[in-house]
């Protein structure tokens, strides 16, 4: 087992607000003079880009801001399904346009799509560097697309983007995700997690289960996790 990643965390009243917080601390805090933030997908999610794209309006300079994707369903860009229509309508747009948005590419075949990403990301990484990567989890413990037992959890030191499907059958699509060796050079990792339907995955993490979620190592993880889903597992129904 894995050490408790959760211990000293107390749950957040306003998982949202608190991750716009987050991120407007992290944009005044970023080491250059732009700031390279990696999104995800999901309710939470949308939630919580709603909730950046009003924080204290002004406070980020999004001209400022490259934008990239932690995961993606292989549908096409405006598919309701898309984690970047979700981006888009939820937060580049609202905010009225950012520096660069670059999502993920879903128009080839999966292989393809991920070595064309795994370029973009092999360039970031070589340099400015992931300044934040929001993530969430699921109920099974996974984060962006790396589900339990999956090859991508095994991903070789030069994978950064893989193609992957949950060999559990839980979650529909074939997707792209960032590997760990990807997600753990980012400065900043946060989860949020909302919700009755995360109890039992919180409460494996604070088991010290190795679960997905539990192998993130960034230079810095904070969780964000509402009082709901912090509740003892034996509440669960």
């Amino acid at each position: 087992m894995s050490t408790d990643p959760l211990s000293g965390v107390a749950p957040a009243t306003d998982v949202p607000a608190a991750f716009a917080s987050t991120v407007a601390g992290a944009f005044d805090h970023r080491v250059g003079e732009r700031f390279t933030l990696v999104l995800s997908g999901g309710p939470t999610a949308q939630a919580c880009y709603e909730a950046l794209a009003v924080h204290r309006v002004g406070a980020i300079d999004w001209a400022k801001v490259d934008i990239y994707m932690g995961d993606e369903r292989l549908v096409p860009a405006d598919d309701p399904d898309a984690n970047q229509r979700l981006v888009r309508q939820s937060l580049i747009e609202p905010v009225g346009g950012v520096g660069s948005f670059t999502p993920m590419p879903t128009d080839d075949d999966p292989e393809m799509c991920a070595a064309a990403y795994q370029r973009v990301v092999a360039a970031v990484l070589a340099g400015p560097g992931f300044d934040m990567i929001h993530l969430g989890m699921g109920p099974d413990g996974h984060t962006a697309s790396l589900f339990p037992g999956a090859p991508t959890l095994r991903a070789g030191p030069d994978q950064l983007v893989m193609a992957t499907v949950d060999p559990n059958g839980h979650n529909p699509h074939p997707r792209l995700t960032l590997t760990l060796r990807a997600i753990n050079q980012a400065r900043l990792a946060v989860f949020t997690v909302v919700g009755e339907a995360k109890r039992h995955a919180v409460h494996l993490l604070r088991s010290g289960e190795d679960i997905p979620a539990s192998r993130v190592e960034a230079a810095k993880v904070r969780w964000l996790i509402d009082e709901v889903a912090y509740g003892p597992e034996s509440a669960a129904s």
